[in-house]
């Protein structure tokens, strides 16, 4: 083909996603969704201002709650191990992927049936992942629009108002859109340089929280933990039960390589090391040591004074609290103790160094939320490419192989998200809470599905593929009750976080079986003309290829004439000056088929087509009104 023939097809042909990440690029793209510099900063104060139902603080479990919430992750990061070294092939759908593929081997078919298990596993999934990385990207919005928010105050002593945090939410979500929008190459080398600057900023917060203890430079008399010990042990059950709910959104991320998997090297090896790496890196050393140095420095130096406005019949009261307290009263208590830091370890540079750690949680949250959006639309592509999802989800970028529509739609999803959270701790615990649910289901049916998966295999282990998946199964079960048990329960807070989480997660769920309802029907009961232009001595090919898959009820054959794009003249030396229209000799192939057959259709006549030469022919798909089948009079899909 010459060189200008190419450069008149390229630009219609199908994007194609290119494998280009190694083990450190799909570690990275996952540590950067775990990003603990982010998280520290941004949801202490929701660990501190915990309660239980009865309304008593749990802040003192916030150690212990990570502790067990990093089991529950692990549990369920062997399962997407397992199962991503099985299903290298899951690409974009990931986890929805590896639902469906589960039964289908169980049964040994190749696609799955309207009213068949593996779809309605996949379809369970996918209501799950979306719940979680749909949501997940507006709850980081919301954080970077109050960090935002902490800092103009720390400036200027003044408050922005809700509209003015939206707004800030709404611009940040289309700046971090469009990164994601260029690809995920650029998305990996920003994900290398966030998670550099947050661990190296980490490391020095945590051995200066530290230090500060030891050296007590402010003399302080009550601290929020006698000891080391007292940091790390559990203090009740209840406690550490709430405090995992909200800790599953600091270690969520680890399996968001899986959704890489069509853009990484060998993915059957690095995608399940990628998984792994990222959640011992950033989860267990990363968190825990962050954690338990700031829970050692938090002491009565602590401070944060909040104002009751005065009213007709009472003045202005102005109250001040120590300690965890103030940690629980502050939108930013890790700036805070960076500021006492900084003015008593670091002759009086607080303001400064808060502003400067405050820039790198800034570049944190845009690595957490743009891995979380990759995540997001791409399993959303993978979906709306089998059609379970309106199409245009499913669009690729012509240049740089994104799901650009499926971001946008994300985009504008987070900023209304983001409006809830920016409201209140209230509506940014609930908001959170959503995202947590769906995070608790996903890891649970994955589990699950890895039981499936490997339950006939010859390489079955039963710690592997039976005792993990297990526990994983029952821990993430234990996460969802206790959601709805603790904070339906719980004071007025807490059942108004657990309003917002149900409205998010009931409005998804009502709008997805609406979806999938109508879907069902139409693609049931509609059907389709299939139409393909093919070179004669390839009918027989396929013929057998659609019977092969039970796909042919009949087939109409017409001996035709005509051209295509390179007006019939396959010639590759030839020149644009050269070429003359000629009317090859082709067949005409007319199939219908039911709507829910289309796709699975049109692949099995361009793999028999497929030659990757010019003339391999096209395929062409029209809506037929009707059918009837005149012997019986049978109507519709009957007819067929």
């Amino acid at each position: 083909m010459s060189q200008s023939q190419k450069a008149k097809i390229e630009p219609i042909l199908k994007p194609v996603v290119k494998p280009t990440l190694g083990l450190m690029g799909a570690t990275v793209n996952a540590m950067a969704l775990i990003a603990p510099g982010a998280f520290l900063w941004i949801t202490y104060q929701l660990q501190a201002a915990a309660t239980a139902p009865s309304g008593a603080s749990v802040a003192s479990d916030i150690w212990f709650g990570i502790v067990v919430a990093l089991g529950v992750c692990f549990l369920t990061a062997f399962s997407y191990a397992e199962l991503a070294k099985i299903y290298p092939e899951a690409g974009f759908a990931s986890c929805v992927y590896f639902a469906e593929k589960a039964f289908l081997d169980q049964k040994g078919a190749k696609h799955s049936a309207p009213t068949s298990l593996a779809r309605f596993a996949k379809l369970l999934t996918g209501w799950g992942a979306h719940l979680f990385y749909w949501v997940y990207p507006g709850v980081m919005v919301a954080f970077m629009a109050t960090m935002i928010g902490y800092i103009y105050t720390a400036f200027t002593g003044n408050t922005l108002s809700n509209t003015a945090l939206t707004a800030i939410g709404a611009a940040f979500a289309i700046v971090t859109g469009f990164i994601a929008y260029r690809g995920v190459t650029g998305s990996t080398k920003t994900s290398i340089w966030v998670n550099a600057i947050q661990l190296v900023t980490l490391a020095v917060f945590s051995v200066l929280a530290i230090y500060y203890r030891i050296s007590n430079p402010q003399h302080a008399t009550q601290w929020a933990f006698s000891g080391a010990w007292d940091v790390i042990k559990p203090h009740s059950f209840q406690g550490v039960l709430v405090q995992s709910t909200l800790a599953i959104l600091i270690l969520v991320g680890f399996e968001s390589c899986t959704a890489l998997a069509a853009e990484t090297k060998d993915p059957a090896t690095t995608i399940p090391k990628a998984i792994i790496l990222s959640l011992i890196i950033q989860g267990a050393i990363a968190y825990l040591l962050e954690y338990f140095a700031t829970g050692l420095m938090i002491s009565d130096k602590l401070t944060f004074a909040s104002t009751t406005p005065a009213t007709a019949t009472a003045a202005a009261v102005t109250t001040t609290v120590t300690g965890m307290a103030a940690a629980a009263g502050s939108s930013a208590p890790i700036g805070d103790l960076t500021k006492l830091i900084g003015d008593n370890l670091l002759h009086g540079i607080g303001f400064g160094l808060m502003i400067t750690m405050a820039v790198t949680v800034a570049i944190a949250i845009v690595g957490t939320t743009l891995s979380c959006m990759n995540t997001a639309v791409r399993v959303t592509c993978g979906m709306a490419e089998d059609r379970e999802l309106p199409d245009m989800l499913g669009f690729m970028h012509g240049k740089f192989s994104t799901p650009h529509m499926a971001i946008w739609v994300l985009v504008a999803v987070s900023t209304i998200i983001a409006a809830i959270g920016v409201r209140s701790v209230v509506g940014l615990t609930g908001i959170t809470l959503a995202s947590n649910l769906g995070t608790f289901v996903l890891y649970g049916l994955t589990c699950i599905w890895t039981i499936v998966a490997f339950k006939n295999r010859k390489d079955f282990k039963i710690l592997k593929h039976g005792i993990i998946p297990v526990l994983g199964v029952i821990t993430n079960v234990i996460m969802v009750v206790a959601i709805l048990y603790l904070y339906i329960i719980g004071n007025a807070d807490s059942v108004n976080e657990a309003k917002i989480c149900f409205w998010i997660a009931g409005g998804w769920a009502a709008v997805s079986l609406l979806y999938v309802g109508i879907t069902s029907v139409h693609r049931s009961y509609k059907i389709r003309m299939v139409t393909c232009v093919i070179r004669p001595e390839q009918l027989a090919d396929i013929a057998s290829a659609l019977k092969r898959e039970n796909l042919i009820v009949g087939m109409t054959v017409m001996d035709v004439r005509g051209f295509g794009r390179q007006k019939g003249d396959a010639d590759a030396e030839s020149t644009d000056e050269e070429q003359l229209i000629r009317f090859l000799p082709k067949l005409k192939v007319e199939i219908l088929v039911k709507d829910w057959d289309v796709n699975r259709t049109m692949n099995v006549i361009a793999d028999s087509l497929r030659t990757g030469n010019i003339g391999d022919g096209k395929i062409i798909v029209y809506d037929a009104s009707s059918a009837m089948r005149v012997r019986t009079g049978e109507k519709g899909v009957y007819a067929l």
